[in-house]
Protein backbone atom coordinates (compact mmCIF):
# COMPACT_ATOMS: atom_id res chain seq x y z
CA UNK A 1 0.00 0.00 0.00
CA UNK A 2 2.90 2.23 0.97
CA UNK A 3 4.56 1.60 -2.64
CA UNK A 4 1.42 2.65 -4.21
CA UNK A 5 1.10 5.54 -2.35
CA UNK A 6 4.15 6.91 -3.30
CA UNK A 7 3.87 6.27 -7.27
CA UNK A 8 1.14 8.15 -7.47
CA UNK A 9 2.48 10.90 -5.05
CA UNK A 10 5.49 10.85 -7.53
CA UNK A 11 3.07 11.11 -10.60
CA UNK A 12 1.15 13.82 -8.82
CA UNK A 13 4.60 15.63 -8.21
CA UNK A 14 6.25 15.37 -11.28
CA UNK A 15 2.34 16.41 -13.38
CA UNK A 16 1.56 19.65 -11.61
CA UNK A 17 5.19 20.60 -11.33
CA UNK A 18 5.30 20.77 -15.52
CA UNK A 19 1.52 22.41 -15.16
CA UNK A 20 3.18 24.90 -12.73
CA UNK A 21 6.69 26.01 -14.65
CA UNK A 22 5.03 25.63 -18.43
CA UNK A 23 1.83 27.69 -17.37
CA UNK A 24 3.70 30.29 -15.41
CA UNK A 25 6.36 30.51 -18.14
CA UNK A 26 3.20 31.51 -20.44
CA UNK A 27 2.17 34.59 -19.00
CA UNK A 28 3.63 37.50 -20.51
CA UNK A 29 6.29 39.96 -18.54
CA UNK A 30 5.13 43.21 -18.01
CA UNK A 31 8.70 44.75 -17.94
CA UNK A 32 8.99 42.76 -21.22
CA UNK A 33 6.03 44.94 -23.16
CA UNK A 34 5.64 47.53 -24.93
CA UNK A 35 4.47 50.99 -23.31
CA UNK A 36 1.62 53.36 -24.45
CA UNK A 37 3.56 55.92 -26.72
CA UNK A 38 0.70 56.84 -29.12
CA UNK A 39 -1.55 59.83 -28.52
CA UNK A 40 -5.42 59.48 -27.23
CA UNK A 41 -4.46 58.13 -24.13
CA UNK A 42 -7.04 56.40 -21.92
CA UNK A 43 -7.12 58.03 -18.26
CA UNK A 44 -5.96 55.94 -15.56
CA UNK A 45 -6.91 56.44 -11.77
CA UNK A 46 -4.83 54.80 -9.41
CA UNK A 47 -6.98 53.62 -6.24
CA UNK A 48 -5.67 53.34 -3.00
CA UNK A 49 -6.74 51.90 0.37
CA UNK A 50 -4.60 53.07 3.76
CA UNK A 51 -4.76 52.58 7.12
CA UNK A 52 -2.30 53.30 9.42
CA UNK A 53 0.77 53.11 6.31
CA UNK A 54 2.72 55.94 7.21
CA UNK A 55 6.06 53.64 7.84
CA UNK A 56 5.51 53.12 4.12
CA UNK A 57 2.85 55.42 2.01
CA UNK A 58 5.05 57.73 0.96
CA UNK A 59 7.58 56.05 -1.22
CA UNK A 60 4.61 54.19 -3.00
CA UNK A 61 2.71 57.27 -3.59
CA UNK A 62 5.93 58.51 -5.22
CA UNK A 63 6.61 55.60 -7.37
CA UNK A 64 2.94 55.21 -8.14
CA UNK A 65 3.02 59.60 -9.22
CA UNK A 66 6.07 59.16 -11.25
CA UNK A 67 4.59 56.85 -14.13
CA UNK A 68 5.89 58.04 -17.03
CA UNK A 69 1.50 57.85 -18.35
CA UNK A 70 0.29 61.01 -20.05
CA UNK A 71 -3.49 60.72 -18.27
CA UNK A 72 -2.95 59.90 -14.86
CA UNK A 73 -4.41 60.36 -11.49
CA UNK A 74 -3.73 58.82 -8.31
CA UNK A 75 -6.92 58.60 -5.23
CA UNK A 76 -5.93 57.61 -1.73
CA UNK A 77 -8.47 57.13 0.41
CA UNK A 78 -7.42 57.17 4.01
CA UNK A 79 -9.33 54.58 6.34
CA UNK A 80 -9.92 55.72 9.37
CA UNK A 81 -5.61 56.09 10.13
CA UNK A 82 -4.54 57.05 14.06
CA UNK A 83 -0.53 56.97 12.80
CA UNK A 84 0.81 60.10 10.77
CA UNK A 85 -1.05 58.87 6.89
CA UNK A 86 -3.27 61.87 6.98
CA UNK A 87 -0.18 64.28 7.81
CA UNK A 88 1.78 62.15 5.06
CA UNK A 89 -0.87 62.69 2.17
CA UNK A 90 -1.81 66.14 3.03
CA UNK A 91 1.65 67.16 2.22
CA UNK A 92 1.72 64.94 -1.12
CA UNK A 93 -1.46 65.97 -1.89
CA UNK A 94 -0.13 70.14 -1.52
CA UNK A 95 2.63 68.76 -3.82
CA UNK A 96 0.69 67.02 -6.76
CA UNK A 97 -2.49 68.38 -7.74
CA UNK A 98 -2.85 65.11 -9.63
CA UNK A 99 -3.38 63.37 -6.39
CA UNK A 100 -6.35 63.53 -4.32
CA UNK A 101 -7.19 61.88 -1.06
CA UNK A 102 -10.38 60.69 0.84
CA UNK A 103 -11.05 60.69 4.35
CA UNK A 104 -12.83 58.31 6.24
CA UNK A 105 -13.60 58.62 9.72
CA UNK A 106 -16.31 56.13 10.10
CA UNK A 107 -16.96 52.58 8.84
CA UNK A 108 -20.61 51.98 7.84
CA UNK A 109 -22.07 48.28 8.68
CA UNK A 110 -21.89 45.65 6.40
CA UNK A 111 -18.33 46.98 4.54
CA UNK A 112 -15.01 45.52 5.52
CA UNK A 113 -12.75 48.95 5.83
CA UNK A 114 -10.51 48.29 2.52
CA UNK A 115 -13.90 47.64 0.52
CA UNK A 116 -15.14 50.17 1.52
CA UNK A 117 -12.40 52.74 1.14
CA UNK A 118 -11.74 51.50 -2.81
CA UNK A 119 -15.32 51.73 -3.38
CA UNK A 120 -15.30 55.40 -2.45
CA UNK A 121 -12.18 55.91 -4.35
CA UNK A 122 -13.41 54.30 -7.48
CA UNK A 123 -16.36 56.94 -7.17
CA UNK A 124 -14.49 59.34 -7.13
CA UNK A 125 -11.60 58.52 -9.66
CA UNK A 126 -12.38 60.22 -13.30
CA UNK A 127 -10.58 57.52 -15.31
CA UNK A 128 -11.48 55.29 -17.62
CA UNK A 129 -9.26 52.13 -15.90
CA UNK A 130 -9.13 51.93 -12.85
CA UNK A 131 -6.19 50.42 -11.51
CA UNK A 132 -6.43 49.15 -7.50
CA UNK A 133 -3.20 48.67 -5.65
CA UNK A 134 -1.95 48.52 -2.20
CA UNK A 135 -0.20 51.21 -0.27
CA UNK A 136 2.79 49.40 0.06
CA UNK A 137 3.33 48.95 -3.84
CA UNK A 138 6.52 50.57 -5.90
CA UNK A 139 5.79 50.55 -9.31
CA UNK A 140 8.55 51.04 -11.93
CA UNK A 141 8.10 54.13 -14.16
CA UNK A 142 6.13 52.34 -17.38
CA UNK A 143 3.78 50.06 -14.86
CA UNK A 144 0.96 51.39 -15.76
CA UNK A 145 2.29 52.62 -19.89
CA UNK A 146 2.66 49.10 -20.39
CA UNK A 147 -0.44 47.95 -18.66
CA UNK A 148 -2.60 50.22 -20.72
CA UNK A 149 -1.36 49.05 -23.76
CA UNK A 150 -1.45 45.33 -23.45
CA UNK A 151 -4.90 45.53 -22.52
CA UNK A 152 -5.42 47.63 -25.48
CA UNK A 153 -4.21 45.30 -27.67
CA UNK A 154 -5.99 42.24 -26.50
CA UNK A 155 -8.99 43.88 -25.37
CA UNK A 156 -8.94 43.57 -21.74
CA UNK A 157 -11.51 44.46 -19.63
CA UNK A 158 -9.24 43.02 -16.31
CA UNK A 159 -5.46 42.75 -16.11
CA UNK A 160 -3.62 41.25 -12.90
CA UNK A 161 -0.61 41.40 -12.33
CA UNK A 162 1.59 39.30 -9.86
CA UNK A 163 4.63 41.41 -8.44
CA UNK A 164 8.12 40.81 -6.78
CA UNK A 165 7.27 39.97 -2.75
CA UNK A 166 10.45 41.74 -1.06
CA UNK A 167 11.24 39.67 2.21
CA UNK A 168 14.14 39.61 4.65
CA UNK A 169 15.73 36.08 5.30
CA UNK A 170 15.74 32.66 3.84
CA UNK A 171 12.75 31.35 5.94
CA UNK A 172 10.27 34.13 4.31
CA UNK A 173 11.36 33.56 0.91
CA UNK A 174 10.95 30.16 0.83
CA UNK A 175 7.98 30.67 2.43
CA UNK A 176 7.03 32.96 -0.57
CA UNK A 177 7.90 30.14 -3.40
CA UNK A 178 5.93 27.56 -1.76
CA UNK A 179 3.16 30.58 -1.22
CA UNK A 180 3.53 31.33 -4.91
CA UNK A 181 3.41 27.67 -6.04
CA UNK A 182 0.44 26.78 -3.96
CA UNK A 183 -1.81 29.79 -5.22
CA UNK A 184 -0.44 28.77 -8.52
CA UNK A 185 -2.43 25.37 -8.81
CA UNK A 186 -5.12 26.38 -6.89
CA UNK A 187 -6.09 29.46 -9.48
CA UNK A 188 -3.93 28.58 -12.47
CA UNK A 189 -3.20 31.94 -13.75
CA UNK A 190 -2.05 30.93 -17.27
CA UNK A 191 -5.76 29.26 -18.19
CA UNK A 192 -7.56 32.69 -16.47
CA UNK A 193 -8.11 34.53 -20.10
CA UNK A 194 -10.04 31.33 -21.55
CA UNK A 195 -13.53 32.51 -21.56
CA UNK A 196 -14.54 28.82 -20.91
CA UNK A 197 -12.08 27.79 -17.69
CA UNK A 198 -13.72 28.37 -14.37
CA UNK A 199 -10.35 29.79 -13.09
CA UNK A 200 -10.87 33.81 -11.99
CA UNK A 201 -7.72 35.49 -10.25
CA UNK A 202 -6.92 39.27 -8.67
CA UNK A 203 -4.27 40.46 -6.97
CA UNK A 204 -4.21 43.03 -4.54
CA UNK A 205 -0.84 44.82 -5.56
CA UNK A 206 -2.25 44.86 -9.53
CA UNK A 207 -5.86 44.89 -10.63
CA UNK A 208 -6.42 47.09 -13.49
CA UNK A 209 -10.21 47.31 -14.66
CA UNK A 210 -12.21 49.02 -17.33
CA UNK A 211 -14.68 51.51 -15.12
CA UNK A 212 -17.39 50.51 -17.53
CA UNK A 213 -17.12 46.73 -16.85
CA UNK A 214 -16.47 47.87 -12.66
CA UNK A 215 -19.34 49.38 -12.65
CA UNK A 216 -21.57 46.90 -14.28
CA UNK A 217 -20.70 44.36 -12.03
CA UNK A 218 -21.22 46.64 -8.69
CA UNK A 219 -17.84 47.23 -7.91
CA UNK A 220 -17.41 46.57 -4.83
CA UNK A 221 -20.63 46.06 -3.11
CA UNK A 222 -20.78 42.21 -4.16
CA UNK A 223 -17.75 41.54 -2.06
CA UNK A 224 -18.20 44.24 0.52
CA UNK A 225 -17.17 41.74 3.33
CA UNK A 226 -14.92 39.85 1.16
CA UNK A 227 -11.58 39.41 3.15
CA UNK A 228 -10.50 37.94 -0.04
CA UNK A 229 -11.34 40.92 -1.86
CA UNK A 230 -8.76 40.93 -4.54
CA UNK A 231 -9.30 37.24 -5.62
CA UNK A 232 -12.94 37.98 -5.83
CA UNK A 233 -13.02 41.00 -7.56
CA UNK A 234 -11.40 38.92 -10.66
CA UNK A 235 -14.54 36.43 -9.50
CA UNK A 236 -17.05 38.74 -10.02
CA UNK A 237 -15.52 40.70 -13.31
CA UNK A 238 -15.10 37.10 -15.33
CA UNK A 239 -18.38 36.35 -14.26
CA UNK A 240 -19.73 39.51 -15.15
CA UNK A 241 -18.53 38.90 -18.93
CA UNK A 242 -14.83 40.70 -18.73
CA UNK A 243 -12.06 39.64 -20.51
CA UNK A 244 -9.18 38.86 -18.11
CA UNK A 245 -5.83 38.28 -18.25
CA UNK A 246 -2.80 38.08 -15.80
CA UNK A 247 0.48 39.33 -16.23
CA UNK A 248 4.01 38.46 -14.36
CA UNK A 249 4.88 42.06 -12.55
CA UNK A 250 8.58 40.62 -11.97
CA UNK A 251 11.31 43.29 -11.96
CA UNK A 252 8.09 45.65 -12.78
CA UNK A 253 5.93 45.93 -9.64
CA UNK A 254 7.34 45.16 -5.62
CA UNK A 255 5.36 45.01 -2.48
CA UNK A 256 7.69 44.19 0.88
CA UNK A 257 5.13 41.39 1.83
CA UNK A 258 6.07 40.47 5.50
CA UNK A 259 9.24 41.54 7.56
CA UNK A 260 9.06 38.35 9.78
CA UNK A 261 7.48 35.15 9.73
CA UNK A 262 4.81 36.74 12.99
CA UNK A 263 3.81 39.20 11.08
CA UNK A 264 3.29 36.65 7.93
CA UNK A 265 1.22 34.51 10.37
CA UNK A 266 -0.90 37.31 11.34
CA UNK A 267 -1.37 38.81 8.36
CA UNK A 268 -2.48 36.12 6.68
CA UNK A 269 -4.96 35.42 9.15
CA UNK A 270 -7.12 37.99 7.66
CA UNK A 271 -7.64 35.87 4.04
CA UNK A 272 -6.45 32.05 4.91
CA UNK A 273 -9.81 31.08 5.90
CA UNK A 274 -11.98 33.28 3.67
CA UNK A 275 -10.33 31.69 0.39
CA UNK A 276 -11.86 28.25 0.84
CA UNK A 277 -15.23 29.97 1.89
CA UNK A 278 -14.73 29.43 5.82
CA UNK A 279 -15.00 25.35 5.37
CA UNK A 280 -13.65 23.50 7.85
CA UNK A 281 -13.20 20.31 5.64
CA UNK A 282 -11.87 21.96 3.30
CA UNK A 283 -9.61 23.40 5.36
CA UNK A 284 -8.45 20.30 7.20
CA UNK A 285 -8.77 18.18 3.94
CA UNK A 286 -6.07 20.65 1.95
CA UNK A 287 -3.67 20.90 5.33
CA UNK A 288 -3.23 16.93 5.33
CA UNK A 289 -2.80 17.17 1.39
CA UNK A 290 -0.14 19.55 1.79
CA UNK A 291 1.69 17.48 4.52
CA UNK A 292 1.60 14.79 2.77
CA UNK A 293 2.87 15.97 -0.61
CA UNK A 294 5.55 18.28 1.12
CA UNK A 295 6.65 17.09 4.33
CA UNK A 296 5.37 13.39 4.47
CA UNK A 297 7.72 12.04 2.19
CA UNK A 298 11.07 14.02 4.12
CA UNK A 299 10.06 11.97 6.79
CA UNK A 300 9.03 8.86 4.97
CA UNK A 301 12.64 8.43 2.88
CA UNK A 302 14.54 7.58 6.35
CA UNK A 303 11.74 4.73 7.50
CA UNK A 304 11.89 2.99 4.12
CA UNK A 305 14.05 1.00 1.91
CA UNK A 306 14.63 -0.66 -1.81
CA UNK A 307 12.76 0.79 -4.34
CA UNK A 308 10.05 3.11 -1.81
CA UNK A 309 12.99 5.03 -0.60
CA UNK A 310 14.10 5.09 -4.27
CA UNK A 311 10.76 6.97 -5.39
CA UNK A 312 11.04 8.84 -2.77
CA UNK A 313 14.15 10.15 -3.36
CA UNK A 314 13.32 10.99 -6.99
CA UNK A 315 9.56 12.46 -5.68
CA UNK A 316 12.07 15.16 -3.13
CA UNK A 317 14.45 15.29 -6.07
CA UNK A 318 11.16 16.57 -8.59
CA UNK A 319 10.20 19.37 -5.65
CA UNK A 320 13.50 20.67 -5.35
CA UNK A 321 14.24 21.14 -9.16
CA UNK A 322 10.65 22.03 -9.14
CA UNK A 323 11.37 25.29 -6.23
CA UNK A 324 14.29 25.77 -7.26
CA UNK A 325 13.42 27.04 -10.74
CA UNK A 326 10.11 28.53 -9.39
CA UNK A 327 12.52 30.59 -6.77
CA UNK A 328 14.80 31.98 -9.73
CA UNK A 329 11.36 32.85 -11.70
CA UNK A 330 10.58 35.23 -8.55
CA UNK A 331 13.79 36.22 -7.99
CA UNK A 332 14.89 35.06 -4.84
CA UNK A 333 17.72 32.63 -4.26
CA UNK A 334 17.22 29.07 -5.93
CA UNK A 335 18.68 27.31 -2.28
CA UNK A 336 15.37 28.34 -0.73
CA UNK A 337 14.06 25.28 -2.60
CA UNK A 338 15.75 23.41 -0.28
CA UNK A 339 13.39 24.99 2.62
CA UNK A 340 10.17 23.85 1.00
CA UNK A 341 9.27 20.75 3.94
CA UNK A 342 9.43 23.67 5.98
CA UNK A 343 7.60 26.16 4.55
CA UNK A 344 4.80 23.69 3.92
CA UNK A 345 4.59 22.72 7.57
CA UNK A 346 4.54 26.87 7.90
CA UNK A 347 2.03 26.85 5.79
CA UNK A 348 -0.55 24.19 6.90
CA UNK A 349 0.42 26.18 10.53
CA UNK A 350 -1.32 29.53 9.29
CA UNK A 351 -4.08 27.52 7.82
CA UNK A 352 -5.44 26.01 10.38
CA UNK A 353 -4.42 28.59 13.01
CA UNK A 354 -6.82 31.08 11.08
CA UNK A 355 -9.65 28.72 10.76
CA UNK A 356 -9.06 28.22 15.24
CA UNK A 357 -9.03 31.92 15.77
CA UNK A 358 -12.24 32.84 13.75
CA UNK A 359 -13.86 29.83 14.70
CA UNK A 360 -13.00 30.58 18.49
CA UNK A 361 -13.65 34.67 18.35
CA UNK A 362 -16.62 34.59 15.94
CA UNK A 363 -15.25 36.56 13.65
CA UNK A 364 -12.24 38.19 12.16
CA UNK A 365 -10.17 41.17 13.93
CA UNK A 366 -8.74 43.18 11.26
CA UNK A 367 -7.10 46.45 11.55
CA UNK A 368 -8.53 47.06 14.71
CA UNK A 369 -12.15 46.08 13.66
CA UNK A 370 -14.22 43.13 14.61
CA UNK A 371 -16.28 41.32 11.62
CA UNK A 372 -18.61 38.65 12.59
CA UNK A 373 -18.23 35.42 11.30
CA UNK A 374 -21.63 35.17 10.62
CA UNK A 375 -21.67 38.05 8.42
CA UNK A 376 -18.71 37.20 6.49
CA UNK A 377 -19.91 33.68 5.67
CA UNK A 378 -23.14 35.35 4.14
CA UNK A 379 -21.29 37.39 1.74
CA UNK A 380 -20.96 33.90 -1.10
CA UNK A 381 -19.24 35.08 -3.99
Amino acid sequence: MLLGFVVVLLAVTLALSIETLVGLSRLARLIDLAPWRSPGAPPVSIVVAARNEAAKIEGAIRSMLAQDYPALEVVVVDDRSSDETAAILARLSREESRLKVLTVTELPGGWLGKNHALQLGAAEATGDWLLFTDADVHMDPETVSRAIRHAAERNLDHLAALPDLELPGLILKGFATFFIYSFSVYVKPWKVRDPKSRFFVGVGAFNLVRRSVYEQVGGHRPIALRPDDDLKLGKILKRGGARPDVVSGSGAIQVEWYRSVAEMIGGLEKNAFASIEYNVLVSLAGGILQLAGAALPVVLVFLTTGLTQALLLAQIGVSVVMFSLLAREIRVPATVALLYPIAAVLFVFILWRTMVVNLAQGGLRWRGTFYPLKQLKANRV
